[in-house]
């Protein structure tokens, strides 16, 4: 089965290409003696009115042979105005760059099969505003985004992307918010995003995101209503007076005008089972509950009524011996300050801290166990780390984790699906464009090791692997690989597409054809080079499969 979807991947990226010299070439007038996929002996022939269609033996590869009299083709008087040679230069180089660019476009149509069928989608709706960005005090939960700068937006999704393109710049939504429209002015922010080979992304954000918290509670108090009645820190309330509740926000409507009225409160509170799947993994299950809440008809808001908060701030999983845990920070414990000052929320918590990873910082938190503010000092873990790129960086540590499950929310269509796919098929074919051609830039540079290079035998796994795993995976690595394809074509090597090209330009410019030993020397040496590259990743190739090998037989005999 990894042999057909090897041949079915290889077949179909080789077909696209030499289908585009193929197209241009009758375009332009050119007769084309032969269209093959594959080298080597002929399994399938079919003659057509001037060409030979044929399937050869080793799919590795493919050809379209065209009339030339340079390559002692017999050329008839009827066909001398129909040889390659006789088209002008920008022509050929048409006909010869047609092919690596139908690899760069064919993927558009790839990913568009797989995008048109995504869904259903987050509706573009606000679910959390976080503090410090742009949209605070501008949008607030519950609004519904309906357009951006004019621009209709139907989820979560497309209104991100059209944030992320409008790095610095204002932008203007129109809202639905108490049943009506308002128009919002917000600037989105720049941030830098560093990713693989050192690639740098200048991102707009403004500091949403979709889905609201569920209604998982912080009882910071034990003086409080809300303790004395039962409810603990990390309990997921369900019901207010019979009422359901799903969001932290339904909690805070179910209580707004309670005066003191004694109502039931049904939760889950979710409780650890040590040692579970015989240790393998960290488990824990809800347990069922309902008190009688009383809240103070003193107070203002949820915290000063009930003693009720949103569990955001409350360390949920701090492992044992790590550098928070030293600092004195326990499961249940609220943090409260970062270097002395006040956290408004984890996501603050977390952005000063990558800000600054590499000095010590001061943390002040409530302790859940006996309710005194406490402090100590820590510094994130820093990991040296060499990716599979061969490229080192240094990546920190963050050990502490919040617990604030997202409520469930009402997916919906997109409104324009066939629109949708379309763009983010363009956006998906030109983001992996740019990262493999600046791979390949780095390999070059020196940046990158050889050792990444792969050959046919990996595209093999890869292709059985993927192939396995369905329809819309293999169509992923098919873009990928034809993509890489379309681009190692153009490299500047004699026997390449690029090569081709790079006489044709010199041509162009000298108004006179590169000399024919030069030419042929630059073939040489440029079957010498793909011989080299190809032995390279064949090498390559066996020294990943050797290693998994040896780590397979090292767990047996261990």
């Amino acid at each position: 089965m990894d042999l057909l979807y090897f041949v079915i991947l290889i077949s179909s990226l080789i077909f696209v290409h030499e289908l585009g010299h193929f197209a241009f070439a009758k375009a332009f007038g050119v007769k084309v003696l032969t269209f093959s996929l594959g080298f080597g002996p002929k399994i399938l022939k079919l003659r057509g009115r001037e060409t030979e269609y044929c399937i050869s033996l080793i799919p590795l590869g493919g050809y379209v042979k065209m009339l030339e009299a340079s390559k002692s083709d017999i050329v008839l008087p009827e066909d001398r105005q129909r040889t390659f040679e006789s088209l002008p230069v920008y022509k050929r180089i048409v006909v010869v760059l047609a092919g690596p660019l139908m690899n760069l476009v064919f993927p558009v149509l790839l990913y568009f099969s797989v995008f048109v069928t995504d869904g259903p989608f987050l509706p573009p709706t606000v679910g959390v505003v976080l503090p410090g960005h742009p949209a605070a005090g501008k949008l607030i939960p519950g609004d519904r985004i309906m357009s951006v700068n004019g621009q209709d937006v139907g989820t979560f999704d497309e209104l991100k992307r059209v944030i992320a393109k409008s790095p610095g710049q204002l932008l203007r939504f129109r809202v639905f918010r108490d049943s009506k429209h308002i128009e919002i002015e917000v600037t989105a922010e720049e941030t830098i995003e560093r990713r693989e080979l050192d690639l740098i992304e200048r991102v707009g954000t403004i500091g949403i995101q979709p889905s609201a918290p569920a209604a998982v509670i912080g009882v910071p108090s034990s003086e409080s209503p809300a303790f004395r009645a039962g409810l603990r820190t990390f309990d997921v309330v369900t019901h207010v007076a019979g009422q359901p509740v799903r969001r932290f926000r339904d909690l805070e409507v179910a209580l707004a005008e309670n005066r003191g009225e004694t109502v039931p409160v049904t939760y889950l509170r979710p409780t650890s089972l040590g040692g579970a799947l015989g240790g393998l993994a960290d488990m824990a299950v809800y347990e069922a509950g309902v008190v009688a809440l009383t809240p103070d008809p003193s107070g203002t808001d949820l915290m000063t009524s009930t003693g009720i908060e949103l569990a955001d701030l409350y360390a949920a999983v701090v492992p044992d011996e790590t550098y928070l845990a030293k600092a004195g920070l326990r499961p249940g414990d609220k943090i409260l300050k970062l270097d002395g000052e006040a956290l408004p929320a984890w996501s603050t918590f977390r952005e000063r801290l990558v800000a600054a990873p590499d000095r010590p910082h001061r943390i002040d938190y409530l302790s859940a166990k006996d309710g005194r503010e406490k402090s100590g000092t820590f510094q994130m873990r820093r990991e040296d780390i060499v990716d599979e790129h061969g490229q080192a960086f240094a990546r920190y540590v963050f050990q502490v984790k919040n617990w604030l499950p997202l409520a469930p929310e009402d997916f919906v269509a997109h409104p324009s699906p066939f629109r949708y796919a379309l763009s983010k098929a363009i956006e998906e074919t030109v983001d992996v464009t740019r990262f493999t051609f600046v791979g390949i830039v780095r390999v070059i540079q020196g940046r990158v090791s050889l050792k990444t290079l792969s050959g046919p035998i990996t595209i093999y796994e890869v292709a059985g692997e993927e192939g396995r795993k369905g329809p819309d995976f293999f169509i992923w690595v098919m873009a990928l690989i034809s993509i890489n394809l379309g681009l190692l074509n153009l490299l500047p090597i004699p026997v390449l597409d690029g090569g081709h090209l790079m006489f044709f330009t010199i041509e162009g410019v000298l108004r006179r054809p590169v000399p024919l030993r030069v030419r042929e020397i630059a073939h040489i040496v440029g079957m010498a080079i793909l011989f080299g590259l190809m032995v390279l990743a064949f090498k390559n190739d066996i020294e990943k499969r050797w290693d998994v090998i040896v780590g397979q037989l090292r767990e047996i005999v261990g």
